[in-house]
């Protein structure tokens, strides 16, 4: 791969299926070095490793199409693990797991929070910090 620098573009382009409104996600790589991609593509899985409750969620909601969501966490399962397993490459097992888990559970929490009423207490607030903690304390050592 070379010394060079890469960098991961997504482009992302809405269509229509059969009264569906539908996301098409396109990925590139362009020239960052391999371990801040690696970085990234582990940022993206947690990302998506969000997606997947949201949806569950959301395929719960009686006025929302329980299979298009469900259909919907199956992909952010499949684009999170993807991610994930590129990651991998780089970063330690361990550290990978933890890091794309807590991005997903503090996501998942905030989404709550913010969009369907979960309590936002201060010893949820507080334990969610303790997951970011943990997180940036296994980057740095």
């Amino acid at each position: 791969m070379g010394n060079g620098n890469f960098a991961v573009v997504i482009e992302m382009e809405p269509f229509i299926v059969k009264n569906s409104f539908l996301m098409k996600f396109s990925i590139k790589a362009t020239s960052l070095k391999i371990s801040s991609m690696n970085w990234i593509a582990l940022i993206i899985a947690g990302i998506f490793e969000i997606g997947w409750p949201l949806g569950l969620k959301l395929s719960q909601q009686p006025e929302n199409n329980k299979w298009s969501w469900i259909i919907f966490s199956i992909i952010c399962m499949s684009v999170s693990g993807g991610f994930l397993w590129y990651a991998q490459k780089s970063i330690p097992i361990g550290t990978a797991y933890a890091v794309w888990t807590g991005i997903g559970a503090v996501g998942t929490l905030l989404v709550g929070i913010l969009f369907f009423q979960d309590s936002a207490s201060i010893l949820r607030l507080l334990s969610a910090l303790l997951i970011v903690v943990g997180i940036v304390g296994l980057k740095i050592f």
